[in-house]
């Protein structure tokens, strides 16, 4: 089963991201930002531009989007299960033993998308510029490399 998924992007094309260590919220840009970033490898794992620590690539989920993907996959999960069920049964029985399905599981309704509010401040590292990020307005430093974690001042 195949769940499609769409996150919001902020006007200015960041994701809002977690880091799985400090669990303060950032944003990274989604997609390059610019063709020298196009023609970058991409990381084997980012580091949190607030605390520097390094995580795997998909350790960066927020609260907030892991509980939106559950939400989308639960409905998904149950309609499927249901019509398996009644696939399965479909035509078993005989004068004895019927099977019948009624009703159906009651399965919940998908949530609401996520919205992205256009908040926090753009600061680029001075060794990986092509990687901007976004942080909240509220800190002041020092930040650190999403691309190789070495720290920076704005």
């Amino acid at each position: 089963m195949d769940i499609q998924l769409t996150l919001p992007l902020d006007h200015d094309g960041f994701l809002r991201r977690e880091c799985p260590h400090c669990v303060r919220q950032f944003k990274w840009h989604h997609g390059p930002a610019n063709e020298e970033a196009e023609g970058q490898p991409a990381p084997a794992a980012y580091h949190c531009p607030l605390c520097g620590q390094p995580a795997g690539m998909d350790s960066w989920w927020t609260q907030e989007q892991l509980e939106y993907a559950q939400g989308a996959a639960i409905p998904a999960a149950t309609r499927d299960i249901e019509q398996g069920l009644r696939e399965a049964f479909k035509g078993v029985g005989n004068k004895h033993v019927r099977f019948d399905l009624q009703g159906g599981f009651g399965a919940p309704d998908v949530p609401a998308p996520l919205t992205e509010p256009d908040d926090m401040m753009i600061v680029t590292s001075p060794c990986h510029s092509y990687e901007p990020v976004k942080v909240p307005e509220d800190t002041s430093g020092p930040y650190h490399c999403l691309v190789c974690g070495q720290a920076f001042a704005v």
